[in-house]
């Protein structure tokens, strides 16, 4: 069993080309998150054997392959270009050429570019094979402490406050109790203290740094964490994790119901004789509200065509 396994490890660039259709290969390769060492050597032998690396930072990417002493072809794939390279990478493939994708850090398509490839080459016929490795959201589940036989991820924390209170109920609704969630250090004071200005009873891990020589954990209750934090001092450096666990008796009964976009937008036109617009604004600083701006404008319209005017 062992020699089969490292046979198959280093028959990697053998089957860089699908034999029966001539086409090249997509490799999901996941990079470290901050600690070099931390790259697989499967990983590694991948990204020197295929004919293209597609990154996310060229830049930030070079510094790793230097680490990692690798010289390769490195092409950018990032969010503001990854629908027109698309195209490009598959003609290459078409061609029987293979290609690694690679983010700044951690496995690909959580929360980064990478998913209109993987997309455009599965349509195409061509076999995307996954590299695993490291993922921020897994490393920081799996050091929180919290229950975790069911979990879901929410990227990026939002930036709206009502979009902040609209995902605080979502999780106060699911049939989960753990969350884990993506901040950056600029912004983590404001997560920590929107979760005590709307006490919720929930308990935090905060991961950051993680797998850097001087990584450290937040554990405890959103004043606690926010204690750590100030007691740390420079918090607002390096990225952040997040896992949040509800407590049991703060989730909502099932039974619950929210008010529509729709009944809100008119409650606040009646109340206080407000447009349509108006009535918009109204109720984005609500805090009750957990609707979206782009919600309650929909809901808006949706009157407009249901009364006119």
């Amino acid at each position: 069993m062992v020699y089969n396994i490292m046979k198959n490890e280093s028959n990697e660039k053998e089957h860089a080309m699908n034999e029966t259709t001539g086409t090249g290969k997509l490799y999901i390769v996941a990079t470290p998150i901050g600690n070099s060492r931390d790259m697989s050597p499967r990983g590694r032998q991948i990204l020197s054997d295929v004919d293209i690396i597609a990154a996310e930072d060229t830049r930030r990417s070079m510094v790793l392959l230097g680490k990692l002493e690798i010289r390769n072809k490195l092409v950018s794939n990032h969010k503001f270009n990854e629908y027109g390279k698309a195209r490009y990478f598959i003609g290459e493939m078409l061609q029987g050429k293979s290609v690694a994708v690679i983010t700044d850090a951690g496995t690909p398509c959580i929360s980064d570019p990478g998913n209109e490839l993987i997309k455009a080459a599965v349509e195409a016929g061509i076999p995307v094979i996954g590299v695993p490795g490291c993922c921020a959201a897994v490393t920081a589940l799996s050091v929180s402490g919290f229950d975790l036989s069911s979990f879901l991820f929410y990227g990026f924390f939002p930036r709206e406050n009502a979009e902040r209170r609209r995902l605080l109920e979502k999780m106060r609704r699911g049939d989960t109790r753990t969350f884990a969630l993506y901040e950056s250090p600029k912004r983590i004071m404001e997560l920590v203290d929107f979760f005590i200005d709307s006490e919720a009873r929930c308990r935090l891990c905060l991961c950051n740094d993680l797998t850097k020589l001087h990584e450290m954990s937040f554990r405890g209750t959103p004043a606690e964490v926010k204690e750590q934090l100030l007691a740390k001092g420079n918090y607002d450096k390096g990225e952040y994790a997040v896992v949040v666990e509800i407590d049991e008796d703060y989730v909502f009964n099932k039974q619950e119901h929210t008010v529509s976009a729709e009944a809100m937008l008119v409650d606040a036109m009646i109340a206080g004789d407000l447009s349509a617009k108006e009535a918009v604004a109204a109720v984005l600083g609500d805090e009750n509200n957990s609707y979206s701006k782009n919600e309650l404008k929909a809901a808006a319209l949706n009157l407009k065509r249901l009364f006119g005017g």
